[in-house]
């Protein structure tokens, strides 16, 4: 299908006649030169880009790659015809990846005038105070950027320009330490509206655009490939189950918004009528959840999630397979599959919530050794053919606070946000399968109140034992039900609670 797609796309580009490739008119980038309203028409012209590439590089298709160069020369011929100045003006409007895809296109070709054609979508005026390790995104559209910095980190990766490098990494630092929820995801109407760290006011029912979320994962694969920081994936992992999992329904069709507003409830498009931004990079973020399990350098292999899964390692003669049920089940199980005898090390990432340790087997045999949350157990070793490493990590309660109120908290259980339901008395399907608005027209109830005589949450929440990875609240005026956030669909919720101490403070 997708060749058929290629082909019958080069046909439309051929008639065309100058490389030009989308499913609007140039008119539209005539209005975006001009200052006029438009909105993106770049940020779907780099879809098709990047569509095309991936046809090249995973199919093998080499029209597929013929058709990028000509919709790169055309925008290495729109862009040429600007000024400096006035492409700036440009790239305030949202871009997507071209800069990302520009670069790849570079990278596959080795054709200098692509990565020139890229950095034509530098945008100074959002890259340079992150260099100076400022944050200015206050008022920004958070999607419209993180692109860019995916783009700067891709163009680091191929010019060792240590600056795009150094803005990607506080970038990253800065949005997953100040300016996400307990889920990864970040954004509250497409926007960062506040200062650093304030997020207790953001929980509303257009908090985090799905969008930002792939986006950062995208993002935190190059951070991690740089510096094998465990953090890096204790982020991907908290992102992976809490933000993006349970964003589609069982028929495939996608959220645009994640509400956090206590009442609401998850949303999608609609069979016909609606088909979102964050519907199209749905497609392409599903189809990737086989992504970032695995990394390698030459010693060995990071294991960085706990996903049923097998990789390759052509050149050592190897396979690892993981068999696990988590988060079903607190554990994994890696075997070896090797040719012959191979020395390499095994990095197996602890998780930053597995504080109360856990445990490695080999071939049966518990081994005295283990590694603190957040790095990783390193087993290095001669690994022969039928090897197994058995992993215990137990999860526990904890809470995530936002950094501006300690009162305002999520629970979660290890690596999940539970969400408290409450109930789907007045929901219908229109309102959970939207037209062509996304834009929900509901707004959230007070966060729920708990009374705790202490601030663990062991005091006001306990374990449903009729039922696996379920809890209650207790010691409240109602008894409230809570699962993980990414399994619940098609009732009201609340992911954060307002949590008032008991604690009797003496003088």
């Amino acid at each position: 299908k997708g060749d058929e797609l290629v082909a019958e796309l080069a046909k439309c580009q051929d008639k065309l006649g100058n490389g030009y490739l989308s499913a609007f008119p140039e008119e539209f980038f005539d209005r975006l030169r001009e200052g006029k309203r438009v909105w993106a028409p770049f940020y779907t012209y780099h879809k098709i880009l990047a569509g095309h590439l991936d046809m090249f590089v995973y199919c093998g298709n080499h029209l597929a790659l013929e058709t990028a160069e000509k919709m790169a020369g055309w925008t290495g011929h729109w862009c040429e015809a600007l000024s400096d100045a006035h492409m700036q003006r440009v790239l305030k409007v949202e871009q997507g990846g071209m800069l990302e895809s520009l670069y790849n296109l570079y990278a596959l070709t080795g054709k200098k005038a692509y990565a020139q054609v890229g950095d034509h979508f530098i945008h100074r005026e959002f890259f340079d105070p992150l260099a100076d390790h400022r944050d200015e995104l206050k008022g920004l559209h958070a999607n419209t950027n993180i692109p860019k910095v995916i783009g700067a980190a891709r163009r680091y990766e191929l010019t060792g320009d240590a600056r795009d490098r150094n803005l990607a990494q506080f970038f990253w630092d800065e949005v997953t330490s100040e300016r996400c929820y307990a889920t990864g995801g970040t954004s509250n109407e497409e926007h960062w509206r506040t200062d650093p760290g304030k997020l207790s006011g953001e929980l509303g029912e257009h908090a985090e655009e799905c969008c930002c979320g792939y986006n950062m994962l995208k993002l935190t694969r190059h951070i991690f490939g740089w510096t094998a920081d465990p953090r890096a994936m204790d982020y991907y992992e908290r992102t992976l189950w809490n933000s993006r999992l349970g964003t589609q329904d069982g028929e495939g069709r996608k959220s645009y918004f994640l509400p956090l507003g206590a009442g609401l409830w998850k949303y999608y498009n609609s069979q016909w009528d609606s088909f979102w931004c964050c519907t199209g990079t749905g497609m392409e973020e599903f189809a990737k959840f086989g992504d970032s399990i695995y990394f390698h350098d030459d010693d060995g292999i990071y294991v960085n999630l706990l996903i049923a899964s097998e990789v390759r390692w052509p050149e050592k003669g190897l396979r690892l397979r993981q068999e696990t049920d988590f988060p079903e089940k607190e554990r994994t199980t890696l075997t070896v599959r090797a040719q012959k005898p191979v020395e390499l090390a095994l990095n197996i990432r602890v998780p930053y919530w597995a504080t109360k340790g856990g445990s490695v087997s080999l071939n049966g045999e518990l081994l005295p050794v283990f590694s603190n949350p957040s790095s990783y157990l390193t087993l290095k070793r001669v690994w022969k053919d039928g090897d197994r490493v058995e992993v215990n990590l137990p999860m526990t309660l904890h809470v995530d606070a936002t950094p501006d109120d300690a009162s305002v908290q999520a629970l979660m259980y290890g690596p999940l946000v539970l969400a408290g339901e409450l109930g789907n008395q007045g929901l219908t399907e229109q309102m959970m399968y939207l037209g062509s608005d996304p834009w929900l027209k509901a707004k959230p109830s007070v966060l729920p109140e708990i009374s705790s005589p202490s601030s663990a949450p062991h005091a006001w929440v306990e374990p449903a034992h009729d039922s696996p990875y379920t809890f209650r609240t207790v010691g409240q005026s109602a008894s409230t039900t809570l699962v993980p956030f990414y399994k619940l669909s098609g009732d009201r919720y609340t992911v954060y609670w307002k949590v008032k101490s008991r604690i009797n403070q003496h003088g």
